[in-house]
């Protein structure tokens, strides 16, 4: 979690913390509508030492006592607390509650039954006793709601953790799948040029410039999350013409892309396996391959197919390769719930079906934003 997300979870537990505060306060208000001068001293207090009681609570208690397992501490601390805040209160901010003697020994003064204020001091007198312990409860109820907000806070922050854990693990296989990916095809491509030096071949300075443009490529885009499925699709044609260059027969070597590949977005080196495995398994000792290569694109759908003949001096395209199960493994990371894949093999063909539900550039968000070619 970085400190802008840190900053933001602060400003808003303030706030919303400010808001629960009032809210309860002008609720404690509306009884003194009608008479505010009702308004003592005690009902100052009664707030803020509730408020004091409250991040007592939330702040130390509960995390350093309570989530502890220390709830014979918990509890001791919080009773003696209660106790002290009640006996202030009794004692310095309801006389009333307190034997009132009169001073030096004095007997009270005659009150005469004719005293306009006598029913209402005698009322006060007789106030049951229960009303007086009205705050201890209100202090329990402090204590309780700061300790359920406390507790699942700290379950939220539990599990917002582990959601970080969890993208910061993916992060780290993904980067690690990412850097096989490199070397997996650069050895691929130097043993397809190294096959025309053996020969002779006039045709290895074209090759020397089409790895150039996939170093490109690999070198300044695939280090981001995502890359414009156009430049993807120009990296896989590079890489098929580089194949051909070593091939008898290209006239067996198909691609076709239909649809509109503009504004989509794919994750880099994320295909390329596939057809590497293609031209790994399709292609015999003499230097033939039959490959066949198909994009589709309808709306954000991207379907993708390959499918290529199997010699039979070739191990199991499904189950071997390092760069075969590269891919699995990115797909369930980026893709998990976004695509389908289905790997079909006969004793002469091998088909790869791929359907993945790609991202898009949002224009409409963001008109004046318009993508590199």
């Amino acid at each position: 979690m970085d400190i802008v997300s840190i900053k933001n979870t602060d400003s808003n537990k303030i706030l919303i913390h400010s808001i629960i505060w009032c809210f309860f306060i002008s609720t404690s208000l509306i009884q003194f509508y009608e008479s505010p001068s009702h308004i003592n001293t005690d009902f100052y207090i009664q707030w803020i030492t509730g408020i004091l009681l409250f991040y007592l609570n939330y702040i130390y208690f509960v995390p350093h006592l309570l989530l502890q397992k220390k709830y014979g501490y918990y509890f001791a601390v919080l009773l003696v607390l209660i106790v002290i805040f009640m006996y202030c209160r009794f004692q310095f901010f309801m006389p009333e509650f307190r034997e009132m003697k009169p001073p030096n020994g004095m007997n009270y003064p005659k009150i005469s039954l004719t005293d306009k204020n006598i029913e209402q001091r005698i009322h006060k007198r007789e106030q049951p006793l229960f009303f007086k312990f009205v705050p201890s409860f209100f202090y329990i109820l402090i204590v309780a709601i700061s300790t359920i907000i406390k507790i699942l806070s700290e379950f939220y922050n539990d599990q917002q953790n582990k959601l970080i854990a969890e993208s910061q693990r993916a992060s780290t296989e993904l980067n690690y799948l990412r850097k096989q990916t490199n070397p997996h095809f650069l050895f691929n491509s130097l043993n397809s040029i190294y096959s025309l030096a053996h020969k002779k071949s006039d045709l290895v300075p074209d090759a020397i410039v089409t790895l150039s443009e996939m170093m490109r490529y690999m070198l300044y885009e695939t280090d981001n999350k995502t890359v414009l499925l156009e430049k993807e699709i120009d990296y896989i044609k590079n890489y098929i013409e580089l194949q051909k260059l070593r091939l008898n027969n290209i006239e067996n070597i198909y691609i076709n892309v239909h649809g509109d590949t503009k504004n989509k977005l794919i994750e880099p080196m994320l295909l390329i396996s596939f057809i590497e495995n293609a031209f790994k398994y399709g292609t015999d000792y003499k230097g033939t391959a039959y490959v066949k290569i198909k994009i589709t694109i309808e709306g954000n759908i991207l379907d993708f197919r390959v499918e290529n003949k199997i010699e039979n001096n070739k191990k199991d395209p499904v189950n071997s390769g390092i760069g075969l199960s590269n891919i699995k493994n990115r797909l369930n990371l980026l893709y998990a719930n976004a695509h389908e894949l289905n790997l079909t093999a006969t004793d002469t063909m091998y088909t790869v079906h791929l359907i993945l539900q790609l991202d898009q550039i949002q224009l409409q968000a963001n008109p004046a934003f318009i993508p590199t070619s």
